[in-house]
């Protein structure tokens, strides 16, 4: 059976090391890079299942590479960081992380949220296999295939991350239905999401801007989101 592999992003070797050993020990395969440099090109190379990403390194934030990586793989990312304010907590879940663990820590639960991350996307993915097997779906000149994972607009692939397409096919399959902000974070994110309602927010603006769908997507003031039910 082939290891989930992990890619350690930390630029001091003796937490890089300690991750990387205990990681092993729980099963995973494990690569480390220690700037973020090398991090962009051991992606390209090794095709990691899950980021392991410091928020400090040398030559670039974690907050940036959290961006290019969620723009260009779907893969999840959990942040490690020294900086406990509730903001940058926020800051680094809304840039695409998927969780987000604060300096110092337990070894243990690194490898628990890492196993916790892993189960919730594999969940997710198979409930949507489960779900929307067999339902490509359109919208004015957009259409969506939930199988493959894959939008295009006017015949051009459209970029989504992994959690603006959860929230997409989420709002299309339920039309005419209004969300709440904790209801759409509950059933996108998880239950034990660490981040709050503002996530939603971003979300909704970078669909509705991505795929010109403002009128699509529209907000219930006072309540939350919905997709409307009018063909296009």
């Amino acid at each position: 059976m082939e290891k989930t592999k992990i890619l350690i992003v930390e630029d001091e070797e003796a937490i890089s090391d300690l991750l990387a050993y205990r990681l092993a020990g729980e099963g995973f395969e494990t690569r480390v890079a220690a700037s973020g440099a090398e991090a962009l090109r051991e992606l390209g190379r090794a095709r990691p299942d899950l980021l392991l990403l410091d928020w400090m390194l040398p030559d670039m934030s974690g907050l940036e590479i959290c961006k290019r990586v969620t723009a260009d793989y779907n893969i999840p990312i959990v942040m490690l960081t020294a900086k406990s304010d509730i903001t940058d907590k926020i800051l680094g879940l809304e840039f695409g992380a998927d969780d987000y663990i604060t300096k110092p820590f337990d070894l243990r639960e690194v490898a628990a949220r890492i196993r916790t991350v892993l189960r919730r996307l594999a969940q997710a993915n198979q409930s949507g296999e489960d779900a929307d097997k067999s339902d490509a779906f359109r919208f004015k000149d957009v259409a969506v295939s939930p199988q493959e994972r894959l939008v295009t607009k006017d015949g051009r692939t459209v970029d989504l991350t992994p959690k603006e397409f959860d929230l997409l096919v989420k709002l299309f399959r339920y039309r005419g239905k209004i969300f709440t902000r904790t209801e759409l974070l509950d059933l996108v994110w998880g239950y034990d999401f660490a981040g709050d309602t503002r996530t939603v927010d971003t979300h909704i603006q970078r669909l509705r801007k991505k795929l010109d769908a403002g009128d699509l997507i529209t907000t219930v003031f006072g309540v939350g989101y919905k997709f409307e039910k009018r063909a296009d």
